[in-house]
């Protein structure tokens, strides 16, 4: 195989031999509604469908989350995907023979590098499930899983194995089958010698458990140690391959059933996501030795609406749930919070008291994420003593502010007062009541939010006309850029006539890179086609908008006269600006008590809005 870009007619021959309407039907329910197909988002939690799939223009979107796409970007965001994995994963499901592009020295390097990786640690995960289950150094191993409750069922389901204590059995069978020990080393599998050349196998007297990525394609493992031996789990060190803050245990197996019940099982370890597999949980993952981060929830979010977690019930475990309960709902999810008692971990639990009560007692009756916090930060006071119960109660009505619903403020706040008799509901009403007017105070943009996608992509330049405007409330010259980019993707005629009277002076940045990528694909391709256009861009944020451009269409009482008018409009932007800024120097100047450069300052404005009326 060559590495490197994928040709424009291997991409063309993909969209072409899938229909997105079939391909987004593997993972959303469609019904039809006119020419368009209707489900539930899989990307966010909904109850009403805004997920659209028009089969006209192979695209879809979401009209309640704003993601939006060709089906390569789709099979990208379900799967966990890269552009060229999206590419070979369709490639090969319609026999399409795939052939790659000379690409740089660079990128040639890193995907070979990346591919021989994979094969190594394909190669490894079995070596050690070898030897865990068929040789004498494996037994001792096994026997120690078995005390865990861990079967060989579970075994083969995780593919478990062991790294022996020799400290060369991994170099060994690598530079048997020609691996690059130096490369083995950069990708974590081997370590070099301290002293002297050569190198030493990273894992050695530890059971292994393989880390897959979403596709089910081994990229790290952890090791644990069966003794005293520090530290207690070693994880892979990150590499081209391995990212902790994105990656999750299990989350190849765990998804389809995640999405089937919209419910995952957040765990902290390897060993209770399989012990909780055999009680029947099998929506189960976890993070690897690192605190659940906004990746890891956006990672789950997009598979299920719920999130429970279950984490140990020691101090550390439930200090982590309650910083990991933010996060969760940021992104959206609904949380539980699974109540393990006396400290114990999900494993000694399911040990202790078997799988059924494990699933009927802990799972089940897992606590709404405030009813959490409120026991949590309960351990914090001393209930018995007035100043310290009113100083909880302060404490909870605030966390109770930070409810959305009207609904779930008052239920807790009910529950709080049944719970305290001698503290008036009433008291804590008003308490709850003038928390909110302060924190409403002192948000002074409201609701409304910057487009922070577009303030990074143009630096800044449009950033401040639209900083404190809602979406509804977008600069004329905004709705005229969209506009006009509607029509061009559907009329290659009136892309040349803008080419040539607007070219790249787009005022908003995007807007300006999807007018340049329309002017490269209509010099390649004589008619109109919106999903090739977009597999062009390779770029979420410019795909999404694309899309959402895309579904405004082509009319309008869209004509020529009406877009050398918005043509005209979009050029007057950058002076009218200027106009603004020289205005505001002016006033700096004559404040500063230079009357000479505030009359010169006024000469050029007079100058600058006759261009404006003569444009």
């Amino acid at each position: 195989m060559r590495y490197g870009r994928i040709p424009e007619e291997v991409i063309e021959a993909v969209l072409k031999r899938h229909d997105i309407v079939d391909v987004i039907g593997r993972h959303v329910h469609l019904s039809k509604q006119g020419h368009y197909m209707k489900g539930l988002c899989p990307f966010h939690s909904e109850k009403s469908p805004s997920f659209t799939v028009t089969p006209e223009k192979q695209i879809y979107r979401c009209f309640g989350c704003n993601v939006g796409g060709n089906l390569i970007r789709f099979i990208m965001e379900i799967e966990g995907l890269s552009f060229a994995e999206a590419i070979t994963k369709l490639a090969e499901e319609a026999d399409i023979p795939i052939t790659w592009e000379e690409a740089t020295e660079e990128q040639n390097e890193q995907q070979q590098e990346k591919a021989t990786l994979l094969k190594a640690y394909d190669f490894t995960a079995k070596l050690y499930h070898y030897i865990l289950g068929n040789t004498d150094q494996g037994k001792v191993a096994k026997g120690y899983l078995a005390s865990r409750g861990i079967s060989d069922k579970l075994i083969d389901t995780f593919q478990i194995g062991y790294a022996p204590a020799m400290w060369d059995t991994l170099v060994q069978q690598l530079e048997k089958r020609e691996f690059d020990l130096a490369l083995m080393e950069k990708g974590g599998l081997l370590s070099a010698k301290h002293e002297g050349n050569g190198y030493v196998d990273k894992f050695r007297e530890r059971i292994i458990f393989p880390i897959c990525d979403a596709t089910g394609k081994v990229i790290a493992f952890g090791g644990r140690s069966m003794g005293d031996g520090q530290p207690k789990y070693l994880n892979s060190p990150e590499s081209i391959l391995f990212n902790k803050s994105r990656t999750m245990y299990n989350l190849h197996q765990a998804r389809p059933n995640m999405r089937k019940l919209q419910q995952a099982v957040l765990f902290e370890g390897y060993v209770d996501v399989i012990k909780a597999w055999e009680a029947g949980i099998s929506n189960g993952v976890a993070t690897m030795g690192t605190a659940l981060t906004k990746e890891h929830a956006a990672l789950l979010n997009r598979n299920a609406d719920q999130i429970v977690i279950c984490y140990d019930g020691d101090n550390a475990g439930q200090s982590a749930a309650f910083k990991s309960i933010p996060i969760l709902e940021e992104t959206g999810s609904r949380v539980t919070v699974a109540m393990l008692p006396d400290g114990k971990d999900p494993d000694d639990y399911v040990r202790n008291y078997g799988f059924d009560r494990f699933v009927r007692e802990i799972i089940e009756p897992a606590v709404p994420s405030m009813k959490y916090k409120l026991l949590y930060i309960r351990r914090n006071f001393k209930l018995h003593e007035d100043g310290d119960r009113l100083r909880y109660l302060q404490s909870a009505v605030k966390l109770i502010s930070d409810l959305h619903s009207p609904m779930e403020r008052e239920h807790y706040l009910k529950q709080l007062a049944s719970e305290f008799p001698d503290s008036s509901y009433e008291a804590m009403k008003l308490d709850l009541h003038e928390i909110l007017l302060q924190s409403e105070k002192n948000r002074p943009d409201g609701d409304n939010k910057p487009i922070l996608w577009n303030n990074v992509m143009n630096n800044g330049r449009t950033a401040e006309r639209t900083r404190k405007k809602t979406p509804s409330l977008l600069p004329a010259y905004h709705n005229a850029e969209r506009l006009i980019l509607a029509v061009m993707m559907h009329d290659r005629d009136v892309c040349t006539h803008v080419e040539a009277q607007l070219g790249d002076q787009f005022n908003v940045e995007a807007h300006a890179v999807l007018a340049a990528y329309l002017y490269a694909y209509y010099a390649q391709n004589a008619e109109p086609d919106a999903s090739r256009y977009i597999a062009m861009l390779q770029d979420e944020q410019l795909e999404s908008l694309a899309s959402s451009i895309v579904m405004m269409g082509a009319g309008h009482g869209m004509n020529e006269q009406v877009i050398d008018d918005y043509i005209r409009q979009i050029r007057k932007v950058p002076m009218q600006d200027e106009v603004e800024r020289k205005k505001e120097e002016r006033v700096r100047a004559e404040r500063a008590g230079d009357h000479l450069r505030a009359a010169q300052i006024a000469i050029e404005i007079i100058a600058l809005e006759k261009r404006l009326k003569s444009t």
